[in-house]
C-alpha cells in the first residue's frame, strides 16, 4: 500500500459524471494526469447496490461544494464498471442526486500484450488497497496537486467513514503550517 509522500501514478478508470458530458454519455477516462494542479480525494468503497456505501456517497457528496471550493475533485469509486453504477443512480434516488464524480475501476494490475507491451493498472491497486475479497477496502486518499499523497486512511469493510472529518484535514493540510490536534476548519494554525 501507498502512503504518505508517495506519488500516485500510472492509472487508468472510468469516471461516471453526474450530467452527461458533449458526447451524450456519462463516461470518461480519468488518469493520473487528469484535473493538473488541483488537489484530489479518492474515496474507494467496496461494492454498489449494497448498505453501508451509499451512506458514505451521500454524505461525502454533501461536502462537494466545500471540497470544490478548496480547489479539490472529490471522486468516489469500487471495482464494480461504469454500467453498474450509473444503474445503481437511476435506481436509487439520493444517489441519482450527487453532483461529485464516481468512477469504476474493472482493471487489475498487468501485462497488455500487443505490438507494444503495456503494463496497465486501476487505481485501487496502483494505491494498494484491494481486499482479500478483490474489492476495494473503505480507503480515503488525499493527494495534492503533484499526485503526492497527504492523507490516507482505511477502514474495515463494514465501518463507514465521517465526511467531515476528511474536510476537516482537508483543510488542515492546505493551510500549509502545523495544526493542533482537533483544529476546526478555517481554525487558527500555530
Amino acid at each position: 500500500m501507498l502512503t504518505i509522500g508517495d506519488k500516485v501514478e500510472d492509472f487508468k478508470v472510468i469516471g461516471v459524471f453526474p450530467e452527461a458530458l458533449d458526447d451524450g454519455t456519462y463516461f470518461e477516462e480519468i488518469t493520473d494526469k487528469s484535473f493538473k494542479g488541483q488537489w484530489k480525494i479518492f474515496m474507494f468503497y467496496p461494492k454498489d447496490f449494497t448498505f453501508v456505501c451509499p451512506t458514505e456517497i451521500i454524505e461525502y457528496d454533501k461536502l462537494n461544494t466545500e471540497f470544490l471550493l478548496r480547489n479539490t475533485i472529490l471522486m468516489m469509486g469500487s471495482t464494480d464498471n461504469e454500467f453498474c453504477k450509473l444503474a445503481w443512480k437511476e435506481a436509487h434516488p439520493d444517489l441519482g442526486k450527487i453532483t461529485s464524480i464516481m468512477f469504476a475501476d474493472t482493471l487489475r494490475s498487468g501485462w497488455i500484450r500487443g505490438e507494444e507491451d503495456i503494463y496497465v493498472t486501476g487505481l485501487v491497486d496502483a494505491v494498494g488497497v484491494r481486499s482479500k475479497e478483490g474489492v476495494a477496502l473503505r480507503a480515503t486518499v488525499i493527494v495534492d496537486p503533484d499526485n503526492v499523497i497527504q492523507h490516507i486512511s482505511v477502514n474495515n469493510l463494514d465501518t463507514g467513514r465521517n465526511a467531515k472529518e476528511t474536510l476537516r484535514i482537508l483543510d488542515a493540510l492546505q493551510t500549509g503550517e502545523l495544526t493542533a490536534c482537533g483544529r476546526e476548519i478555517g481554525g487558527a494554525t500555530l
